[in-house]
């Protein structure tokens, strides 16, 4: 099997800068559709990926290496949907109805951007319900300057963070984007009971075929939002907020 790996190479963290260590390495075909019991045929090809010794942030350094070509090439191509299927329209239904039906009031001033939004789709469907929103995705709105855009009180993040090749763009691009008062609400799932020392590489949601390089632990999501100077806070395993400050209308999401 060819490896994405050179055993000499040695990484430090790109969140905290701490030592890291070789985890394990899977086949880059890995998806997550195999937690259904559907499997790719096997590339040949190992991805390594690396372990954090301080905050327990998991990557895969030489896919962070990769050009946004070689992105669209070899995993955002054609063939993308048989890793998930839920992508073009069964997400982003469920994205928005569970934003629409916040309990919140939210201010007719509010403007939204969803960042890493692909084709668009939940931006439609918020605007189709009285929304003011937009879509900003790094692949897709590649001639678009993110400085451009202004400033957002609602920005969303939905399954976006694992497939992050540079954490530090990401938090400058959400700096950029986010209000004064604004709130960066946020999926990716914590790996604190998932990902160990020593372990196998096994948890289904590490896969590269999916382009999952980039797998996040509460501690390294708190010390991501500390480059940003933003606070951190979890609703659940798997939906989470930046702020500054809280805005008015988003106090009782965060109490």
């Amino acid at each position: 099997m060819w490896s994405l790996f050179k055993k000499k190479q040695k990484y430090n963290c790109p969140i905290c800068g701490s030592k890291s260590d070789l985890l394990d390495t899977v086949d880059f075909n890995k998806s997550c559709e195999e937690a259904y019991g559907k499997f790719l045929p096997r590339a040949g090809i190992a991805v390594s990926y690396f372990l954090c010794a301080e905050c327990r942030f998991c990557w895969a350094p030489i896919l962070h290496t990769w050009s946004i070509q070689e992105f669209k090439d070899k995993i955002y191509n054609q063939d993308y949907v048989q890793v998930d299927p839920d992508y073009v329209e069964a997400r982003p239904q469920t994205q928005a109805k569970m934003l629409t039906s916040m309990p919140v009031q939210l201010p007719s001033s509010l403007k939204h951007v969803d960042y890493g939004g692909g084709n668009g789709t939940l931006t439609k469907l918020l605007n189709q319900a009285g929304w003011n929103s937009i879509s900003y995705d790094p692949f897709v709105n590649r001639e678009t300057k993110i400085e451009t855009l202004g400033k957002f009180g609602l920005i969303t993040s939905f399954e976006v963070f694992e497939h992050v090749p540079d954490v530090h763009k990401l938090i400058n691009d959400l700096d950029q984007l986010v209000a004064t008062d604004g709130i960066i609400i946020f999926s990716t799932l914590i790996s604190d009971d998932q990902i160990h020392p020593g372990m196998k590489l096994d948890w289904w949601y590490a896969s590269p075929r999916n382009g999952h390089i980039s797998l996040f632990s509460s501690k390294s999501l708190n010390l991501l939002a500390n480059l940003g100077n933003f606070q951190f806070a979890s609703f659940s395993p798997g939906l989470h907020a930046f702020f500054r400050t809280v805005p008015t209308w988003a106090a009782d999401l965060l109490k």
